[in-house]
């Protein structure tokens, strides 16, 4: 019977004050704050994230359908707050005579084309760079991010594999170690018998 996979790499993520720092940014394009927002409220992986048309969004329903890995749909809940923004920018493209029909991509570039995820990647990086994160990030880690401040507040593993798009429930296990980490913090300071002067 083989164990579990040692040294597995604990994933790098913001803390919600360092996602609040993006999310302050007064100056980032409309486009750029849906990236952002979508990352962090659906856990997506960049080559997800732009493979969305606008069709796979149900502004009524709250939920994105999500092209993963092997061709596997599946359905992601998405936040309020991200979807104001998906709206505010469709709204913006409708103005600007921008293509925004339902088979439309979600993110265009400058020549009204799908953004490809090269480009994305360093439009992101500009924003994590603005924003004053001192840490190396990327896309990826909003999606580790995600991951960990919603089980942080509750939500359980197998919900949190399902979101991801995780084949393994041991892939979605490595957040554990870091949800850990911060249970122990707050064991430390509650316990009696880990409080510092403790008699």
């Amino acid at each position: 019977m083989s164990g579990p996979k040692k040294d597995r790499k604990v994933p790098s993520f913001l803390t919600e004050n360092e996602m609040q720092k993006l999310f302050n940014l007064s100056d980032i394009k409309l486009r750029d704050r849906a990236m952002i927002e979508l990352l962090y409220s659906c856990g997506l992986r960049i080559e997800e994230l732009m493979s969305l048309d606008l069709k796979n969004i149900d502004f009524i329903s709250n939920i994105v359908t999500v092209t993963g890995k092997g061709n596997k749909e599946r359905i992601v809940p998405v936040g309020n707050q991200a979807l104001n923004v998906i709206r505010e920018y469709i709204n913006e493209r409708r103005a600007q005579n921008l293509p925004y029909d339902i088979k439309s991509p979600v993110f265009l570039n400058e020549h009204l084309k799908r953004l490809d995820q090269r480009t994305a990647r360093r439009i992101l990086h500009r924003w994590f760079v603005k924003a004053g994160l001192a840490k190396k990030v990327s896309p990826h880690t909003l999606r580790h991010t995600f991951a960990t401040h919603i089980l942080d507040r509750g939500c359980d593993l197998r919900s949190v594999q399902e979101m991801l798009g995780h084949k393994n429930l041991s892939t979605t296990q490595i957040y554990t170690h870091v949800t850990i980490e911060s249970l122990k913090k707050i064991y430390q300071k509650a316990h009696p018998r880990d409080i510092v002067g403790y008699k």
